[in-house]
């Protein structure tokens, strides 16, 4: 079969692994889901640096031996089984990269036969790109379950970026959606092992990017609350550094078992990162984020915001004085304007909203909680007397263990 068709085929399947998120000028929840403008293989997505290039996402083979539920690649499939040989792919990609339409590869694959061969294809595809044609830069290889110590190693030697999807949050409910998968022994020691390998190979490293390891959760798929989710995002970050959590909104494939269940909103993975970036960004302890009574985030107001109406004591700020840990805390404000903020002011004194706004301040959210030099930035002080909020908790996400392992 020709290489074209393969990308048409190989290509569309990979869109349900994400690579980055909140590509997000416009507020826009499904940005990070917008693809480039060969829009069937090329997707944005924004790297460590705060950068973003256009990474060439795809799989390796799309049929699989696991029954994954809610997986178009899973076993007993009816499409024709596709698979690209290495050099195929690397000279793809090199073409791609010569005429600039992409800047980095993202590589998984469905497990075809069994995962070692398929990982032996995708470390060669990659050992290729690196040596023969001399390729520095961004890769995000995803390491399939059953992999080798050995082929492990391997990937966090070549990639930039490795990762295995948990899926689930726990065991329970992973074996809801992927019955074959074994939470501990298939993926969570996979995990630990490459966070043992990064580490050392971190320590060890000059003059090249550090490697680093990111995990994907199915949102809604299992059941499962955003409580349960925030808990292990929050375990993977403080006791393995994972770089990244992903999360994706469940929708349902055509031909799986689960066709027919409801799409999960994709404002709810929305959330999801936004809690993410408070939680790596701004200072946000999982205890001061507020959920609905059934531990979900909830969706009519963002969670900042939501923190911001439940402390009235702690507002209005002085836009002037105030700390930045402080200022973190103001809704609609970033790091990177209140670095703009912070560098100006050393200098000069606000005294309009419309300086704030040339700052590219979302002043229409943020300057209800500001003072400009003294006053009110806005008659509003807080949303409270416009918005009557749903039951909200605080307290409800706590750290989840790491699972035994044998």
């Amino acid at each position: 079969m020709n290489t074209e068709r393969k990308l048409e085929t190989l290509g569309t399947a990979a869109q349900f692994d994400l690579c980055g998120a909140c590509l997000n000028p416009k507020n826009d929840p499904k940005a990070h889901r917008q693809k480039g403008h060969m829009d069937r293989w090329v997707y944005p997505a924004a790297m460590p640096d705060g950068k973003t290039i256009l990474l060439f996402k795809v799989l390796m083979a799309n049929r699989c031996e696991n029954n994954c539920l809610y997986c178009v690649a899973r076993k007993g499939n009816d499409q024709p089984v596709l698979s690209f040989e290495p050099e195929e792919l690397a000279r793809l990609f090199i073409e791609m990269l010569v005429k600039r339409l992409v800047e980095g590869l993202f590589l998984s694959s469905a497990i075809l036969g069994n995962a070692q061969r398929m990982m032996d294809k995708m470390l060669a595809t990659v050992e290729l790109l690196r040596f023969r044609y001399r390729f520095p830069g961004y890769v995000h290889l995803k390491v399939l379950p059953g992999s080798r110590m050995d082929q492990i190693e391997r990937a966090v030697q070549l990639a930039t970026r490795v990762s295995v999807n948990l899926e689930a949050p726990s065991p329970e409910r992973l074996s809801l959606i992927a019955p074959d998968k074994r939470y501990a022994e298939d993926l969570f020691k996979q995990i630990l092992v490459m966070h043992k390998l990064i580490t050392k190979f971190n320590e060890g490293i000059k003059g090249i990017p550090p490697r680093g390891q990111t995990t994907q959760f199915i949102v809604g798929a299992a059941g499962e609350s955003d409580a349960e989710i925030l808990g292990i995002t929050n375990t993977l970050y403080g006791k393995l550094n994972l770089s990244r959590v992903f999360f994706s909104a469940f929708q349902p494939a055509e031909g799986t078992p689960f066709d027919s269940r409801k799409p999960t909103p994709l404002l709810r993975e929305h959330r999801l990162y936004q809690t993410d970036f408070l939680f790596r960004r701004y200072g946000f302890k999982p205890e001061e984020v507020g959920l609905t009574q059934e531990g979900n985030l909830p969706l009519s107001k963002d969670p900042k915001t939501i923190w911001a109406d439940a402390h009235p004591e702690f507002f209005p700020l002085e836009i002037n004085t105030a700390p930045e840990h402080a200022l973190l805390r103001v809704p609609g404000l970033g790091p990177k304007t209140i670095r703009k903020v912070l560098k100006i002011r050393r200098y000069h004194k606000f005294r309009s909203i419309e300086e704030l706004a040339n700052l590219g301040m979302r002043t229409r959210i943020s300057s209800g909680y500001l003072l400009l030099n003294g006053r009110l930035a806005s008659s509003r002080y807080t949303q409270k007397e416009i918005w009557q909020p749903e039951k909200i908790v605080f307290g409800k996400i706590t750290e989840a263990p790491l699972p035994n392992l044998p």
